[in-house]
């Protein structure tokens, strides 16, 4: 990755930190998006594929993990740049524990996927252009990688 995908990337997260209640907030769009693409993916959360959004909004588990996640991608994010050999070890056992929890390497792409649509609504087109939108594919298709390969060790 390059400094100026990195700088991209930290760039529009900054932005999106500014939102009140982010983690709240950009958590919970992406995660309905993420289970409108994989409803399987449920499960790993303790709810069945065919619970409603209403059921899973209704989950303090749901919210609190979609909070998490975004610490968690905060986290990575910061990491960016010179901690990256850091990151990828840590990225490696993420992907190993992720096993454990019933995820699988398809619901990475779909993961992906919602990641960039939360943004790109969250930010909107201005704020989130093509080249930023490039950057963060870039960045989501590292940090996925090295959880898709540690699952397969």
């Amino acid at each position: 990755m390059s400094y100026k995908t990195c700088c991209s990337v930290i760039d529009s997260w900054e932005q999106v930190r500014n939102i009140e209640n982010y983690e709240d907030k950009v958590g919970t769009k992406l995660f309905i998006k993420f289970f409108d693409l994989e409803p399987d993916a449920r499960r790993i959360f303790g709810f069945r594929e065919n619970h409603s959004m209403d059921d899973l909004m209704k989950s303090r588990r749901f919210y609190k993990h979609a909070a998490y996640f975004i610490q968690m991608l905060d986290k990575a994010i910061g990491m960016l740049g010179p901690d990256i050999e850091m990151l990828t070890d840590i990225l490696t056992e993420l992907g190993k524990k992720h096993v454990s929890y019933g995820v699988r390497p398809e619901y990475f792409p779909s993961m992906g996927r919602s990641l960039i649509e939360t943004l790109e609504e969250t930010l909107g087109k201005y704020k989130f252009d093509v080249e930023t939108k490039g950057c963060w594919v870039e960045v989501y298709g590292a940090l996925s990688y090295d959880m898709i390969r540690a699952q397969k060790l």
